[in-house]
């Protein structure tokens, strides 16, 4: 044990044992000797503050250590990674991510992650940006069986041009088009024996929903420019942020599919909605920009942590953790205080500004027709004038079935004239 550390965390065992006591702990020569167990009435002696950023300190060096003093001393911090660690339900990678929370909202979510865990189907995350569905869908692979079996593969559907989603997914042959000088395999097949995460899953065209949902029932896939059927065993996590079933009224998700992906759901609960979470997840945040940045804080200023409560966060843990990490950086002193929490307002999110339609209405219509008119259906001129990204508008385009004069196709539809097979 170093010097300069006096106290360390070990594993408890027993109700009353929680540190360890090293040389140097103490001024009595005959204490000196690593590995004493000391009782809580000894811990009360220990400073508070001095005693926090010890425990802090030794968590962030070992993942399991905050579970384990919650299990022993039933700690109210409210500090949790809610993660099944019982023995014999398999040790999971160190890199697996916490689920951090004691809200009722985190409880449910990782009660849910924990039962899915134990089962290979099919897995829908739903939330708001920015509330972590991609660390859940990984905590899901990590804590199952497949894990050991095959890789976590995330894939974005929104960023990948059209064009490009099929063989990125199903891969390619040789030859299959222009460019294609070799065999490409595709992260459906890379995902073999483990899980496959399907970002925006509502933005995938629905061209190629048909080939997804025909992989989910048969289990097989074709890659681009191949006779061959390939048989894989994969996992399928997807997460969405829009309204899948508004998606489908519109013609632009396929509603068979959607049953497909559904069969077992995890919503995940705005920022806004579990306030209890902001204090664990701050300095879960702080210590690890703390080691990345190779600074030294104690924690937050009762002004700053009176701030990051107030806060809306519409940009959920994502925009915590940006906040936090730049703090760290522009930050002085042992403590982040509120004049560090640079672009941090604590007024209400503001509506749409004035002039500002409603998604979907007769308003955003015409202010989509004006606006391609203007810029001759330039895209990125429009999104910019719009000041909203390209696949927004895009996506926009299709909520209201207009169609380029250069060639933007207009909305499918997707519902079938059939019963669907499940």
């Amino acid at each position: 044990m170093s010097e300069s550390r006096p106290y360390s965390a070990v594993a408890p065992i027993e109700p009353n044992v929680a540190v360890s006591r090293d040389a140097g702990a103490t001024g009595d020569a005959g204490s000196r000797r690593a590995g004493t167990r000391v009782s809580f009435d000894d811990l009360a002696r220990v400073p508070a503050q001095r005693l926090a950023r010890l425990l802090l300190d030794r968590a962030a060096e070992d993942p399991t250590l905050l579970h384990r003093l919650y299990e022993t001393v039933d700690s109210p911090c409210g500090i949790r990674p809610l993660q099944d660690v019982r023995p014999g339900n398999g040790s999971r990678p160190e890199s697996s991510p916490a689920i951090i929370g004691e809200s009722p909202g985190m409880r449910r979510v990782a009660a849910l992650v924990r039962r899915f865990e134990q089962t290979d189907e099919p897995v829908l995350i739903t939330g708001e940006s920015g509330t972590g569905k991609e660390l859940l869908a990984r905590a899901i692979h990590d804590g199952s069986r497949r894990a050991s079996r095959g890789a976590f593969v995330a894939v974005n559907c929104a960023a990948i041009p059209a064009g490009l989603v099929a063989s990125e997914l199903f891969g390619y042959e040789k030859g299959a088009f222009t460019g294609a000088a070799t065999r490409s395999i595709g992260q459906i097949e890379y995902a073999n024996g483990g899980t496959l995460f399907l970002d925006e899953i509502g933005d995938m065209p629905i061209d190629l929903q048909g080939h997804l949902l025909r992989f989910l029932q048969e289990g097989q896939i074709r890659r681009v420019g191949g006779r061959e059927t390939i048989g894989l065993d994969v996992r399928i996590v997807s997460a969405t942020n829009v309204r899948l079933g508004q998606a489908i009224a519109e013609g632009r998700f396929r509603e068979d599919l959607f049953y497909r992906l559904n069969v077992l759901t995890l919503p995940v609960p705005p920022l806004r909605e579990r306030p209890e979470d902001i204090t664990p997840l701050a300095y879960h945040f702080l210590r690890a920009a703390e080691r990345d940045f190779n600074r030294d804080v104690a924690g937050f200023s009762p002004d700053a942590m009176a701030a990051l409560r107030r806060h809306p966060w519409p940009g959920n843990v994502r925009e915590l953790m940006s906040v936090v990490r730049r703090a760290v950086v522009v930050g002085d002193g042992p403590l982040v205080d509120a004049a560090a929490l640079i672009g941090l307002d604590d007024t209400p999110v503001p509506g749409p500004l004035p002039g500002t339609p409603k998604p979907g209405s007769q308003e955003e219509h015409a202010l989509l027709l004006e606006t391609l008119e203007r810029t001759g259906e330039n895209i990125t001129t429009t999104a910019d004038a719009l000041n909203v990204s390209r696949v927004t508008l895009y996506r926009m385009l299709r909520r209201h079935g207009i169609v380029l004069k250069r060639g933007l196709a207009a909305a499918p539809i997707a519902r079938q004239t059939q019963p669907a097979s499940y």
